[in-house]
């Protein structure tokens, strides 16, 4: 009998290993679910080719709507690319958005609630609750599951950030000083001149994290500030970052603030040398 029970429970770590370890590749990612205290969250895990263990990031999109048709979601063009240069990339999808709808409400359903209910200064206040609550822990939660891959170096994590992400992946490297290195496409583009208190938390947060960032606009996006005076903040304080304001893409604010998606031949070199030398330790080839 005890013979019996070892080999049962012999068969059902297997399963739970099997589950875990989800094959994924660049081209083919698998689907995983990530748990937030109640919520089970969905997110794509791409994958380089090879055995590993490979350096990892998490991708942080833009505050969600319910309405599909309002967000920027193209893990299907940035998995690959960042699979490709031999990264494990975990695009998730925060509470109520995309894939995890019915998991939570996303967080530009409740920034537009508060913004008809109250304005300019009621969103703001919104926002940052969002960002330094449930926002941000869920990022830390697909962070976690990230670091439990057996595909995944532990010693060599970054996070991606996009407009709201961006904040995100500000407040995330806050949290968490294992963080080696980010990179934020149109962080904060849209709200920087409307929310001085967002404005404010992050140059704190930016101070105190650990992680090197890489801060990136094109020049038409919303507001190039939040790039310049981040990283002029850092310079002052002697803390290594890299900032770089790419020429105009598209032709409208829209456009340049969907930069990370549109423009991605266009930035792939620099974000893949920054990479390569606080993620991999050397430059690109």
């Amino acid at each position: 009998m005890v013979a019996i029970r070892h080999a049962i429970a012999g068969i059902a770590l297997s399963v739970v290993c099997a589950a875990h370890a989800a094959e994924c590749t660049p081209a083919r990612p698998a689907t995983v679910i990530v748990q937030s205290g109640q919520l089970k969250l969905h997110a794509l895990l791409y994958c380089p080719e090879g055995h590993g263990p490979f350096p990892a990031l998490l991708f942080n999109h833009g505050s969600g709507r319910s309405d599909a048709s309002l967000n920027h979601r193209h893990p299907e063009l940035l998995g690959p690319v960042f699979a490709g240069h031999g990264y494990v990339f975990l695009y998730l999808y925060r509470r109520g958005d995309g894939l995890s709808a019915g998991q939570g409400v996303p967080a530009g359903d409740l920034m537009d609630q508060a913004a008809a209910s109250g304005g300019q200064d009621v969103r703001n206040q919104v926002q940052l609750k969002l960002l330094q609550g449930d926002e941000v822990d869920d990022a830390a939660a697909g962070l976690a599951y990230l670091r439990s891959r057996p595909e995944v170096d532990t010693s060599r994590v970054g996070v991606v950030g996009h407009s709201f992400g961006g904040s995100v992946t500000i407040l995330l490297a806050e949290r968490d000083p294992a963080i080696r290195a980010i990179v934020t496409f149109a962080a904060v583009g849209y709200s920087w001149d409307r929310s001085p208190p967002l404005r404010a938390r992050l140059i704190t947060a930016v101070d105190r994290m650990s992680a090197v960032p890489f801060f990136i606009h094109a020049e038409n996006d919303f507001s190039i500030g939040p790039g310049k005076e981040l990283s002029a903040e850092l310079t002052r304080r002697g803390k290594p970052n890299r900032v770089k304001i790419y020429p105009p893409f598209g032709s409208t604010p829209d456009e340049g603030h969907d930069f990370v998606h549109l423009g991605i031949s266009t930035w792939e070199p620099d974000v893949f040398a920054f990479l390569s030398q606080y993620l991999k330790g050397s430059a690109d080839k």
